[in-house]
């Protein structure tokens, strides 16, 4: 096995983890209810980036192909289907926010020299974007909120 699938499947194992117990303390569901649903998305995830070594075309990334097999595992002409989608909606989307926020500031991190390479106007403009997404996220749920007479 090699060195970057044993890392990425250890990666695998180590967010599945840290889902099923932000799932369990955040939106109650027991561990052993999600526990078909995660595999299933960690099989997805690692038959996707098994095709990202596999395929030749270096310039497409890992994450198109494990897109591309979660939309063809989920349509309703593949059989079991309906199964698989049951499995995956006992996990909460936002149980993946605290790996994918650890994993995002520990690539920030390794690339921290080449970040401040950048210099101070690109993390005046960084900030500006980051800023300008949050308020036009806002605006829009508020909106959406407002239209169906939740808020």
């Amino acid at each position: 096995m090699s060195k970057q699938l044993f890392h990425t499947i250890l990666a695998l194992i180590l967010s599945a983890i840290i889902v099923l117990i932000g799932n369990w303390i955040g939106y109650e569901v027991v561990p052993t209810d999600a526990l078909m649903g995660i595999l299933v998305i960690i099989l997805i995830a690692a038959a996707g980036f098994a095709l990202k070594m596999i395929i030749p075309w270096k310039t497409i990334p890992g994450i198109l192909y494990v897109a591309g097999i979660s939309v063809i595992v989920s349509l309703p002409i593949t059989p079991g289907s309906e199964q698989v989608i049951e499995w995956a909606s006992a996990i909460d989307i936002q149980a993946f926010t605290t790996p994918l926020l650890a994993y995002a500031a520990i690539g920030i991190g390794n690339s921290l020299a080449d970040f401040t390479k950048l210099g101070w106007k690109s993390i005046v403009i960084g900030s500006m974007v980051f800023l300008g997404t949050f308020l036009g996220s806002a605006i829009i749920a508020e909106i959406v909120l407002r239209i169906q007479g939740i808020v």
